[in-house]
Formats: C-alpha cells, structure tokens, sequence
C-alpha cells in the first residue's frame, strides 16, 4: 500500500525522509534549532530540495552549525565558504549564518537556552492544525511576523514571516500535516 503524503513531497528520496522523519516532529535541541534556522533562511528564493540535498555539505561547511564557532569567522573564513561549491555562495547568506550565530548566543546568554525563546512564540507546545489541503496552509501567520520582527530586532538576518513559518513548521512548532497525509492521524 502507497503511503499518502503531503501533497508539497515529490517522489524524492531525500524529501520523502525529511517529510516522513522531520518535518513536523518538535525539535528542542539548540544546536538543530540553530542549523534550521540558517538552513531556512539559505532557502530563500530557492526550493527547500536544493538545500536538503546541500545540508551535508553545509554541515561539514559550517562546524556541524557550532554557533559558537560560526560567529567568529572572519573574511578568510568567508572567502573559503564562498569557494565551496557544494553550498549556494551567496555572500549576504554566508554573512547572514555568522550574524545569526552571534545572535543566537546572544539568546542563548540571555533565556538560558534558544529552545525557550524560540518556543515562546507559540506557547511552547506545537500547534496543530487540521488542513484539508495543501492550499490551505498559510505562507505565514501572526505568530511567524512576531517571530520575525523579534528575530530581526535581535539581529537575526534572512528570518521574514515566510522564513518563520516555514521554520515553525520544520521544527514542529506547528504541524501542517494535511488530513490526507498518513502522519495526520496520529498527531496529539
């Protein structure tokens, strides 16, 4: 029997386990909220599969996402990633993964951890909604501009309310699973 899945998974391997194993499931470990974050904001005018399929190489580009590690590089550094052809060289990008990862720590000093202040913006639980379609799910909502407008207030780069969402919804803070998806039924 054929699983049904979200109608936005393409019969990709890759996306069929980022579907299946990720997308949706609550994250809390800092360290993978941070990579997603960054990996989110790489997106922006890209599909999300040509990031997934570059997230290896990004990995091992970028320290495993150590923010600690990330937010001292310097032009050097910056100059190396851009050469690296297995990550999209975009210069404002690379920039955007070392301002984030200063600002990130900054968040980290300030709540403790970035798990409590990221998860604030929907009440640290998921939400859970109950889309009939794909066309019905929101390319933002209300939550996501409040996100963005404190991320960026903190210093963040490349976190607009359409990042955000598409954030909140990777790291499980909203599941978007649609009805006719086999992961729908047993959500909580």
């Amino acid at each position: 029997m054929i699983k049904q899945r979200c109608q936005w998974v393409t019969d990709d391997a890759v996306y069929i386990a980022y579907h299946d194993h990720e997308w949706g499931k609550p994250q809390y470990n800092d360290q993978k909220l941070f990579e997603m974050l960054c990996l989110e904001g790489a997106q922006a005018g890209l599909s999300w599969i040509t990031i997934l399929k570059r997230r290896e190489n990004y990995r091992l580009a970028f320290d495993q996402f150590d923010p600690i590690k990330i937010s001292k590089y310097n032009d050097q550094k910056i100059e190396i990633l851009l050469q690296n052809e297995g990550i999209i060289r975009n210069r404002r990008k690379v920039n955007a993964f070392i301002k984030n990862a200063q600002a990130f720590l900054k968040v980290q000093e300030e709540f403790g951890d970035f798990c409590t202040y990221i998860w604030s913006f929907v009440g640290g639980k998921p939400m859970i909604n109950h889309w009939q379609k794909h066309e019905e799910v929101p390319a933002f909502t209300k939550e996501s501009e409040q996100m963005s407008k404190d991320l960026k207030r903190r210093g963040f780069q490349f976190v607009g309310p359409t990042i955000c969402y598409a954030y909140m919804q990777a790291t499980g803070m909203v599941n978007d699973h649609t009805r006719d998806c086999f992961l729908y039924a047993g959500r909580k």
